[in-house]
Formats: structure tokens, sequence, C-alpha cells
């Protein structure tokens, strides 16, 4: 398990890396590594580590070899899961062990990322390894209402990205009737008074 592979997954503003050993039909395994660190941190451990596993330590966005969010852009944990998700939906994964690594720092990767991806995606997950983390902490009271809301808000982020297609040339009266069907307290006129900033007009509509 020395011998390594580099993998690049597109997302929407570059790629997220990532770096593989074993088989690829092995039984998949993806690493997750810890605040300001990236897939290296894996590197000693997965050679001591059962054969017969395909292991995928990613680079989260902003780190190792990962393309940096745009400028002005947060960094927050759920755009994390959102990476893992991504990352697993490129894989074609279903279902697969996760395995977290916080380098002792509990609140990055193993305390939020791994078991908040675990709580959101229950059925993905079959096995959990924390390495050096204290857990994924919330009230009670609190777990129904935020486990839908946060599925709800990464899967149609992703779905949208999916679908995700070249802007339709329309004609100008087209654009007009159909920015005036979207905002029924616009009148002719002040749809036309947006559309002279709000629409880019080329060779085709």
């Amino acid at each position: 398990l020395g011998m390594f592979s580099e993998l690049k997954f597109p997302v929407p503003w570059g790629h997220v890396a990532a770096k593989a050993w074993g088989p690829s039909e092995g039984h998949p395994v993806l690493c997750l590594h810890g605040w300001l660190d990236n897939a290296n941190t894996f590197d000693k451990l997965i050679p001591l580590l059962p054969r017969g596993c395909y292991y995928v330590a990613m680079d989260f966005s902003g780190h190792g070899l990962s393309s940096h969010r745009p400028a002005g852009c947060p960094y927050h944990f759920l755009d994390y899961v959102t990476d893992v998700r991504r990352v697993a939906a490129a894989l074609q994964w279903r279902r697969f062990t996760l395995m977290g690594h916080s380098m002792g720092n509990f609140s990055f990767s193993c305390c939020f990322i791994s078991p908040q991806f675990c709580f959101l995606y229950p059925e993905m997950v079959d096995k959990l390894i924390l390495l050096e983390s204290l857990g994924f902490l919330l009230a009670p009271e609190d777990t129904e209402a935020w486990l839908k809301s946060k599925r709800r808000v990464i899967d149609r982020l992703l779905s949208l990205e999916a679908k995700q297609q070249t802007p339709k040339a329309r004609s100008p009266e087209a654009a007009l009737q159909r920015l005036l069907e979207a905002n029924s307290h616009l009148t002719a006129e002040g749809g036309a008074i947006l559309l002279q900033r709000g629409a880019t007009e080329t060779p085709t509509g």
C-alpha cells in the first residue's frame, strides 16, 4: 500500500484533489484530514492498514492540492460536509467507511465533518472511524430539525450543480415576458428598466 495515485474531482470553483491507495475494486474507505492539514496526513498510516481496501484521502477545499474557494467566500463546516458528498458522488460510492483524523484539534474533521456526514447520510456509511476525537454533540430536541434543514441544503445544491446549463438566449420581448411572469408586481416599464442591467445581449438573443 505504499504506492498511491492522484485523483481530481471537478467542482464549480475548480477541483477537489485526493490520493488513493489499494485496489479500486476493494472496500471503499474515505479518509478526512484535520484543521490546516491535507491528505498526506495518512501517508504513514495507510500502509499499516488492512490490504484489500481502497483508501481515498481527499484534500478539503483550500487545503493540499484542492482549489481554493473564490476570494471572499467563507469556509463553513457544512461546506466541507458538502465536499465529502461531492467526492462520494464522483466516486459513485453508495456505501463506504469514513475515517476522520483531526491531528489533536477536535473542532475540525473528527468532531464536526465526519460525524455530521454520518448523521446526515447514515445510509451511506457502514463504519465511522474517529482518530483523536471527542465526537459530535447535538441536543436531542434539535436533532430532527437540524438533520432535515442541513440535508435539504446540500442535496438541493448538488442537484442544481448537476443540472447547470448554458443560459438560454431569448428575444428582448420573451426575456421581458419571463421576468414579468416571475415578478407579478412589476410593470412592463419597470421590467424593461431592470433588464437593461439584468440581462446580457448576445448575437442569438
